[in-house]
């Protein structure tokens, strides 16, 4: 087996939670999220030649991940609502309204926020798997996190 292969194989062994739990909270629905993810390293696999070793293959397969529960939510999960986190993703009770919050996010605020705290990547590794700046990044996240406290503080009084 090639470099290549057994390094996209350690990263899916190491991260494959991260990768579904961002991939469900993408698509809104886990056997769809399982499939994006399966999907993905498919693609990462066929493709393998074009990530450049210059560059960091996590970040590299990040992307194909979003991009296909991206797609797989457009093409199979037309009419859903918005997508929210995962059921059971809230450790702090805040449950429902939380989700309905994060859901009513636009969609880069949401990857944002998802690939942040569901898979705990740092600002530069999001910015390479949305193709953004990391100061788009950061920017991202206070916006998302000023909404969020906004909406929340409208939610208590």
């Amino acid at each position: 087996m090639g470099a290549r292969l057994v390094e996209i194989e350690d990263v899916y062994r190491s991260r494959y939670g991260a990768f579904l739990r961002v991939a469900t909270a993408i698509v809104g629905e886990e056997q769809l999220a399982r499939d994006a993810v399966h999907d993905a390293f498919v693609r990462a696999v066929v493709h393998r030649r074009r990530w450049r070793a210059d560059a960091p293959l996590e970040a590299w397969i990040w992307r194909i991940v979003v991009n296909e529960a991206r797609k797989r939510r457009r093409r199979e999960a037309r009419g859903l609502p918005a997508a929210a986190p995962p059921e059971g993703a809230s450790e702090n009770g805040a449950g429902e309204p939380l989700r309905a919050l994060v859901a009513a996010l636009p969609e880069r605020q949401r990857l944002v926020l998802f690939l942040r705290y569901y898979a705990d990547l740092d600002y530069h590794s999001i910015a390479d798997a949305l193709g953004i700046a990391v100061g788009t990044v950061g920017a991202t996240v206070n916006a998302a996190h000023a909404a969020l406290r906004e909406q929340l503080q409208e939610v208590e009084t």
